[in-house]
């Protein structure tokens, strides 16, 4: 005799828009500290494409203009880890 598992209605995922793609934000601008710390998490790693929604093209370019910000000193390249 096999027990079969009880069958899970399956969620179905609303796709991500990329916000650049819309045209909500500009990726351009690397002095805007507020809009580059949305797609850093809270140690100051990027996030990835997945968790943030962007498409492979502005990912790229959101990558490069943190990496300028973190070189001009306007984001910090780690945050503080502070343990308990």
């Amino acid at each position: 005799m096999s027990a079969k598992k009880a069958a899970r209605p399956r969620r179905y995922k609303k796709p991500k828009v990329c916000p650049f793609c819309t045209g909500e934000l500009e990726v351009t601008d690397y002095k805007d500290a507020k809009m580059l710390k949305r797609f850093m998490s809270e140690t100051g790693k990027i996030l990835p494409r997945r968790r943030t929604g962007v498409c492979a093209k502005h990912q790229r370019r959101l990558a490069m203009t943190i990496k300028r910000a973190r070189i001009m000193a306007i984001v910090p390249f780690t945050e503080k880890l502070v343990r308990k």
